[in-house]
C-alpha cells in the first residue's frame, strides 16, 4: 500500500479564487474559458512584443483583439523563445524589455501558435504542440464516472476542484463505494489533471484507498494505475485513456459490489452453529473468548441454527463498543476471517 501525495500538493499549491464546490461548477468554468478563448498563428520574426503605459503587450496581425496583454506563463514562454533569463527581464522597464525581445526574437519559417482569452495571451507554442481543453477531459470523466464526488472539504476549505490560468485537477471519489479487500475496506478514486497552455501533461490516476486526511493525502492506496500523454501529436486519444481507466475503475467497484452482496448472502444462508454450545465451541477454535462468545450468542438472536452472517454481525457490533482502536481492529480481523467459512 502507498501513501498519494498529488491532491495534497495541489490544496496547498491553490488560491480561493481557482477552488471550486462542484464538478459542475468546475465544467462549466473551464466550458466558459473555452468558448472565450482563440487561437492565433503568427510568425515569430512578425511576433511585436511593444512597450505600453499598461506594460508590455502583445501585437498580433489579423486577430480580433490585435493587442493582448501576457499572463506570467506567456511571457516565460516568450523569455525562453527569445533565450533570455526571465528573471533578468522582469529587472528591466518595460520599454527596455521590449526592445530585448525584438533584438532576440529567433526567426522562423513555422509559425507560432498563440493562445489567448479575452485580452489576454495565456501561452506561445511551436506548431508542435496540440492543445487539450480542460472541458473536454471533464466531460470524459462526467461520461465515465458520473456518480463520483469531490473529497470531503480539506484543509482551508480546499475542495479538491482546482483550475487556474495554468492547469485544472480534479479529485473524485466514490463514498458509497466502500469494499472488502483482504480483509480490509476500500474505496474507489480518481484523479485527473491538464494543463492548456502546455504547464503540464494530460492524465489521469485511478487508486482504491483506505482514508483521506484533511490535507488530502490519501492513505493506504491500492491497485494504483496512472496514465499520462504529453501535449503532442494526437493528444485527443488522452480522452480515450481518461474514459477506460476511470470506466474499468467503476466496472471493478460494481463486480466487487456484486461479489460481495453475494457473499453476504451466502453467509447469511450458511449455518455456523446449531446451538449455543456448538457457537461458543466454534468460536473458542478461532480464538475468541468464552465472554465473548456470550455476547455474541446473545446478539445472534435465538434462531437457530446460527448463521455465519449473525455471528459476524455480532463480532462487529462488538468490536463497535472498544475505545482503543487495536481491540477494534484485532475483533474486526476475526469477524472477517469467520465470514470466510461461507465461501
Amino acid at each position: 500500500m502507498v501513501n498519494l501525495t498529488r491532491a495534497s500538493r495541489e490544496l496547498f499549491s491553490r488560491t480561493p479564487d481557482e477552488r471550486f464546490n462542484s464538478f459542475d461548477s468546475l465544467l462549466a468554468h473551464c466550458q466558459a474559458r473555452r468558448e472565450r478563448s482563440s487561437e492565433h498563428w503568427q510568425l515569430s520574426q512578425q511576433l511585436c512584443i511593444e512597450h505600453t503605459p499598461e506594460g508590455l503587450r502583445m501585437q498580433l496581425e489579423d486577430a480580433e483583439t490585435p493587442n493582448l496583454s501576457l499572463s506570467d506563463w506567456s511571457f516565460t514562454q516568450l523569455c525562453k523563445l527569445c533565450g533570455v533569463q526571465k528573471d533578468t527581464v522582469n529587472k528591466l522597464t518595460s520599454e527596455t524589455a521590449s526592445r530585448v525581445f525584438r533584438d532576440t526574437m529567433p526567426h522562423s519559417r513555422e509559425p507560432l501558435q498563440v493562445y489567448a482569452a479575452a485580452d489576454t495571451a495565456l501561452a506561445v507554442h511551436s506548431s508542435t504542440y496540440s492543445r487539450l481543453f480542460d472541458a473536454e477531459v471533464l466531460q470524459a470523466v462526467r461520461e465515465a464516472a458520473p456518480d463520483f464526488t469531490p473529497p470531503p472539504t480539506g484543509m482551508g476549505g480546499a475542495t479538491g476542484l482546482y483550475a487556474g490560468e495554468q492547469d485544472m485537477f480534479a479529485f473524485g471519489i466514490d463514498p458509497d463505494g466502500w469494499v472488502e479487500i483482504g480483509g480490509e475496506n476500500f474505496a474507489p478514486g480518481f484523479f485527473v489533471w491538464n494543463s492548456e497552455v502546455g504547464r503540464r501533461s494530460v492524465g489521469v490516476q485511478t487508486f482504491w484507498y483506505q482514508e483521506i486526511c484533511q490535507n488530502h493525502i490519501v492513505w493506504d492506496a491500492i491497485e494504483v494505475v496512472e496514465l499520462k500523454r504529453r501535449h503532442i501529436g494526437n493528444v485527443q486519444d488522452a480522452l480515450d485513456d481518461v474514459r477506460l481507466a476511470i470506466a474499468q475503475l467503476v466496472k471493478k467497484r460494481d463486480e466487487r459490489r456484486d461479489s460481495f452482496a453475494s457473499g453476504i448472502r451466502q453467509a447469511m444462508a450458511t449455518p455456523f452453529g446449531e446451538d449455543a454450545e456448538e457457537v461458543h465451541k466454534l468460536l473458542a477454535k478461532q480464538g475468541v473468548s468464552s465472554r465473548i462468545a456470550e455476547q455474541v450468542v446473545q446478539l445472534a438472536g435465538e434462531r437457530t441454527p446460527y448463521t455465519v452472517f449473525g455471528v459476524v454481525d455480532a463480532l462487529t457490533r462488538i468490536a463497535g463498543r472498544y475505545e482503543n482502536a487495536g481491540d477494534r481492529l484485532v475483533m474486526d480481523q476475526k469477524a472477517a476471517s469467520l465470514l470466510s467459512l461461507a465461501a
